[in-house]
């Protein structure tokens, strides 16, 4: 396949890599009572606008934990997490592999909440009026390809985003895996930049298949109305958990229940609704808990053991 698996993206993955585990350990006694909030996020784009939009949030927070709330941007989850571990930082935002790197190698944090979003119906593609803590990948072919199931995909020419995309290459990739089908070696694969050039790429006959996330076409009818009735869903990835809240491991449990209950009155509030719509595309939050991320583990040891051979075979 045509992605390059280089020691840069192994460093890249590397941070997913998966510990023996000890259950019943605990990373640190939890005693930590915070006399200031101290939270950390990586945005999505344009740094200094999303910080001020978040500006806001530190005072209806601060109101609910009657505690100063500081808020910060970083440039990558790596970052935060040593800073969570070196307590320096009080919580953050943390997609589902960084959640569990942080939590299962470095006994930074520990998961509070999980984002909620609307749900997407199938096969329009239109947002529901449930609101859920998971997203879904999913391969697109032609309508009029002869590929009918998982199994067709072998030896086919497939569109993916970077190996260290959750919906463009991880999730789907592994689908294909449980499908006895290696993403590495049984299809030749073809990079894109973003989810709706993968789907550019299969209207153009570049590829037979791409991994997207649900539903990236609604974003792309006004310059292609046709594309849900040009495309086709073969098939779902897994669940796939939406981002945390999670705080370093220390925290008092007090205080955890008062913070996980400052984020989901927060959302009430119609002005605390709009900025966490704003800075985190957000609808809401609910209690989250470690074994909702079993699945995580599993799809980051089949991912980092693949990338580690692959690099050995290089050298």
């Amino acid at each position: 396949m045509t992605i390059v698996t280089s020691s840069e993206v192994l460093d890249e993955i590397g941070q997913h890599r998966p510990d023996s585990l000890d259950p019943n350990s605990a990373a640190s006694s939890a005693s930590f009572v915070p006399s200031e909030l101290r939270i950390q996020f990586v945005p999505s784009q344009m740094a200094e606008l999303l910080l001020a939009k978040a500006k806001p949030l530190e005072k209806l927070l601060s109101e609910q934990l009657e505690i100063p709330v500081e808020f910060s941007v970083n440039t990558n989850y790596n970052n935060v997490v040593n800073s969570m571990k070196a307590k320096t930082i009080d919580l953050s935002f943390l997609p589902p592999s960084n959640y569990v790197y942080a939590h299962d190698n470095l006994k930074a944090v520990d998961v509070l909440l999980q984002a909620l979003r609307y749900g997407v119906e199938t096969p329009t593609g239109k947002s529901t009026r449930e609101l859920v803590d998971f997203y879904q990948a999913m391969f697109l072919v032609r309508t009029d390809s002869p590929i009918q199931s998982i199994e067709d995909l072998k030896n086919k020419k497939i569109g993916w985003q970077s190996v260290t995309s959750a919906a463009g290459f991880v999730y789907p990739g592994f689908l294909l895996k449980k499908n006895e089908i290696d993403p590495f070696r049984n299809v030749t694969g073809q990079q894109f930049t973003g989810h709706d050039k993968a789907v550019q790429g299969l209207l153009n006959n570049k590829v037979d298949a791409v991994a997207v996330f649900q539903d990236i076409r609604t974003n792309m009818l006004k310059d292609y109305p046709n594309v849900m009735s040009d495309t086709r869903i073969l098939a779902f990835s897994s669940k796939i958990p939406n981002d945390t809240i999670s705080v370093r491991s220390d925290m008092h449990p007090e205080w955890r229940k008062k913070i996980q209950e400052a984020f989901i009155a927060i959302f009430k509030d119609p002005e605390g609704k709009k900025v966490i719509q704003d800075v985190f595309s957000h609808q809401g939050y609910t209690v989250s808990e470690d074994n909702k991320f079993q699945f995580v583990r599993e799809v980051n040891k089949w991912l980092y053991n693949e990338l580690n051979t692959s690099q050995n075979s290089e050298i």
